[in-house]
């Protein structure tokens, strides 16, 4: 859904008082960017120093309060905890009465859909799974960078109007995920984002390595427009040693990673596998090339191994 689409005045939610439980990177900036669609934060709650001070920097004059107080003065609740504290805090939250009847509850997991909520649901919640597509930094920043950005939104079908709404005055754009699709969904995501950050810092560290003094300034264009055209042209874009059947340059690379960063090689392989198989899939990869190559890189393999040994 487009946010040049907005939802019918009927299905907007009422102006809403809004609590975070778990002052993180995510739930004070949603909060803010809330209250800028005319939402009122009334209350957060946040366990390490770095939490409050985010909190305090982000929600400015909005009182710091357990978990439960704050559930006592919100309409609309953010639980923005690491995944694997979800359940548990949905649980405790339900079986103390803390849940209202009618109160949106509204997780920020992109690993659960709605049912990790039912503890609440049983005691009269509205529950609501909206995860930004987003990397946070715990700054002001983030709050400009929902603009845009793509939600995956689960909820039960009757309040689905309401939680794309919520998404859309957030400046977000909702996608609606199936609830069994949830896990795969997460996957997908920290296979793109997670792994990018640290194929891009082994990246710098080898560029330094090799003598580049500003790494972040030659990688930058060229990570640039390699994701740019991945974007746009999917398996199209697939470039280098790999795609080409470079066997020989390939095997120079893994000759030089175990001699000056052994860490690096099992990814190495991993990802030139990954390269290999998919450029032969399009077509990319000549069949006479790869036997070449594949066993460059089943050789890499074997020899890594025995170093490990």
């Amino acid at each position: 859904m487009s946010t040049s689409q907005q939802p019918d005045p009927k299905d907007r939610p009422a102006r809403l008082t809004v609590g975070v439980v778990g002052a993180g990177r995510v739930g004070p900036a949603l909060a803010a960017s809330l209250q800028l669609a005319g939402h009122r934060p009334v209350a957060v709650s946040g366990v390490s120093d770095a939490s409050r001070r985010r909190a305090e920097r982000m929600l400015p004059d909005v009182p710091l309060v357990p978990p439960a107080e704050v559930l006592a003065r919100a309409e609309l609740v953010l639980l923005t905890v690491p995944d694997d504290a979800l359940p548990g805090l949905v649980e405790g939250l339900a079986e103390t009465g803390a849940v209202r009847p009618g109160q949106l509850l509204v997780h920020t997991s992109g690993r659960y859909g709605a049912k990790v909520l039912d503890p609440a649901l049983r005691a009269g919640a509205l529950p609501l799974a909206l995860h930004p597509a987003m990397t946070f930094t715990g700054t002001p920043v983030d709050v400009q960078r929902l603009a845009g950005c793509s939600f995956g939104v689960t909820a039960p079908e009757e309040l689905r109007l309401a939680a794309e709404a919520l998404v859309i005055e957030m400046g977000g754009e909702p996608e609606w995920i199936a609830e069994e699709m949830r896990p795969l969904y997460h996957a997908a995501l920290a296979l793109g984002a997670n792994h990018l950050v640290t194929l891009v810092a082994q990246s710098m560290e080898l560029l330094r390595e090799a003598g580049v003094a500003a790494p972040d300034r030659m990688l930058g264009p060229l990570l640039g427009a390699a994701l740019d055209n991945a974007l746009r042209s999917g398996d199209a874009a697939l470039t280098g040693p790999v795609a080409r059947g470079d066997a020989g340059t390939v095997a120079a690379h893994v000759a030089e990673l175990r001699r000056h960063a052994p860490q690096t090689v099992a990814g190495y392989l991993a990802m030139a596998r990954a390269t290999a198989d998919r450029a032969l899939a399009h077509g990319l990869l000549k069949p006479e090339l790869a036997e070449d190559l594949l066993g460059v890189l089943a050789n890499g393999t074997n020899g890594a191994e025995g170093d490990a040994r």
